[in-house]
């Protein structure tokens, strides 16, 4: 065993990802609500929240609903129990349809991916795997041809060949580097007669014992790699590791695993109503993802519990649509069907994946709440991809060659105004990616009333879509093409920034080139712009 590779391949990933993906700012911990603030008041490259308030304090505002499509909602919280939407239309549990929207017993939003019998979807597979399943029965072994359909076959399997190779490759690493240190941890304890091991009575051991050497070798290597860190936290973040590329291979990539007998439903029926169930939290499920966005959106303000959300006057719609894998396209497009028949105005989509087999469908909702005045936001993605070249799905390009009006598509920024603006993972792209957003470590509630950090586009795409429903609130004259032109035109340019670019080392780029906006969503420029044109237009 490499002892050093080890340590530096893996721990020094592990780590530098736990603190903002390996990130340094001129503000090394910024506040936990740094995303609420402001550049000049705060000296953070929030949206400036806090500020947006003063403008609209006494203004009179409407309830917007926004919709949040993602992997459920702890609606109990003690942060989010106030904002969580009641379908007023339906009587709780006495399994009759009473609105008649296809849906019984709706009464905080839905869950497409959950059985009749009360169970539900967790783990799910990639579309590259049931892509990968569907194809290969019907082209492996066969004659090559020019035919788009088996050409495509090529690309998936290969794709799924090599993803595939490469999460297994990681989960052994991982699950082998996280035996060793439990192991070594546990032998040079009992040998030292300690509690806790530290750097100094690892490297006193002196001894012609192979394996007690070669364990005080190692752990000393590890704690001078992660510096104050403690043993524990190494180990459970290893173990997080090793669940995460577990998971991958045990059911992202599993050929055999379908989710689809819990769900019960016809997959070939893409339209079919009513699948699924009420269980909008995910009961028995990792529904933290969909918790956190909705904290973000929409936390009780001024409550004194946690944090505060960013719009004051919105009801969350709990649409449970995405698994621990790769949502599917009918529940997608069913989700954004249901969201806007039943009064959302913004829906906020973070997730996403490599490939969209039924995208057409997925359009076609799209194209229905445009055609009913709801606004789309979602999460650029997290691979540090330029999405100009790389496929990212849903997207707001159609298969009809159009662009969808009511989408705005979110890039992640960090806090500080140096080289590091643009979060290392985000997906980027100056047609395809519309503005950037806060979208590293992130403060929002957990499940079980609890709140934790996080980051990603799937963090910036709800604080855009808290701003666009803040807009919508106050100045409800406002159309959905006008607000998504407010949030591009009153974004938060940085001119001449030269920022690392997203999945390079060094490489330097304009951060008025990763956006087709340049800038960073600013909710009191938005507010601003928003009143300039309200007096206007009264004028």
């Amino acid at each position: 065993m490499n002892i050093k590779g080890i340590v530096a391949v893996g721990l020094l990933i592990i780590f530098n990802q736990a603190v903002g993906f390996g990130q340094d700012h001129a503000v090394e911990f910024p506040p936990s609500n740094w995303f609420n603030l402001d550049a000049s008041g705060n000296q953070v490259n929030g949206v400036s929240t806090e500020k947006a308030y003063q403008i609209l304090a006494g203004k009179e505002s409407k309830t917007i609903i926004v919709a949040v499509i993602d992997s459920g909602i702890d609606i109990d919280h003690e942060d989010l129990r106030d904002v969580i939407w009641v379908n007023e239309k339906e009587i709780a549990g006495n399994g009759i349809d009473d609105d008649k929207n296809g849906y019984i017993d709706d009464i905080h939003g839905w869950n497409f991916i959950g059985g009749k019998d009360g169970t539900n979807v967790g783990p799910d597979t990639y579309e590259v795997t049931r892509e990968y399943v569907k194809l290969k029965a019907k082209y492996e072994g066969k004659k090559a041809s020019k035919k788009p359909e088996y050409q495509y076959w090529l690309e998936i399997n290969e794709s799924y060949q090599s993803t595939f190779n490469k999460a297994n490759k990681q989960y052994l690493f991982y699950d082998s580097l996280q035996h060793s240190v439990v192991r070594y941890d546990q032998l040079m304890r009992a040998y030292l007669d300690v509690e806790k091991l530290s750097i100094d009575n690892l490297q006193s051991v002196s001894t012609s014992d192979e394996k007690i050497a070669e364990g005080a070798a190692f752990m000393s290597n590890i704690l001078q790699m992660v510096g104050d860190a403690e043993i524990i936290d190494i180990i459970i973040q290893l173990q997080e590791a090793v669940d995460h590329f577990g998971s991958q291979v045990n059911y992202g990539f599993n050929l055999e695993f379908d989710t689809r007998l819990i769900v019960g439903d016809d997959v070939n029926n893409l339209a079919e109503v009513g699948y699924g169930n009420t269980d909008v939290i995910g009961i028995g499920t990792d529904h933290f993802h969909g918790t956190h966005v909705a904290g973000i959106i929409a936390a009780k303000r001024g409550n004194n519990l946690g944090i505060d959300g960013i719009a004051d006057n919105v009801k969350i719609m709990a649409i449970r649509t995405v698994p621990d894998g790769d949502e599917r396209d009918k529940d997608v497009a069913n989700a954004i069907r249901y969201a806007v028949d039943n009064g959302a105005k913004v829906i906020n989509m973070s997730f996403g994946k490599a490939y969209s087999p039924n995208k057409a469908y997925v359009d076609e909702a799209v194209n229905y709440a445009a055609s009913k005045g709801v606004l789309m936001i979602h999460a650029a993605g997290n691979s540090s991809q330029n999405n100009d070249v790389e496929l990212n799905f849903p997207n707001k390009n159609l298969v009809d060659e159009t662009v969808a009006r009511n989408w705005i598509e979110v890039g992640a920024s960090a806090w500080g105004n140096d080289d590091q603006l643009a979060a290392s993972f985000s997906n980027y792209g100056k047609t395809s990616v519309d503005v950037f957003a806060p979208g590293v470590q992130i403060y929002s509630t957990a499940p079980e009333n609890e709140y934790k950090n996080a980051q990603g586009t799937s963090m910036a795409s709800p604080v855009t879509a808290g701003v666009a429903a803040l807009l919508l609130s106050y100045y409800p004259e406002l159309t959905i093409m006008d607000v998504k032109e407010i949030i591009m035109t009153s974004s938060r340019k940085f001119a001449g920034l030269m920022v690392v670019k997203p999945g390079s080392k060094d490489e330097l780029v304009d951060f008025a080139e990763l956006s087709m906006s340049g800038g960073i969503v600013n909710a009191y420029e938005a507010v601003k712009l928003a009143e300039s044109r309200t007096i206007a237009t009264q004028e």
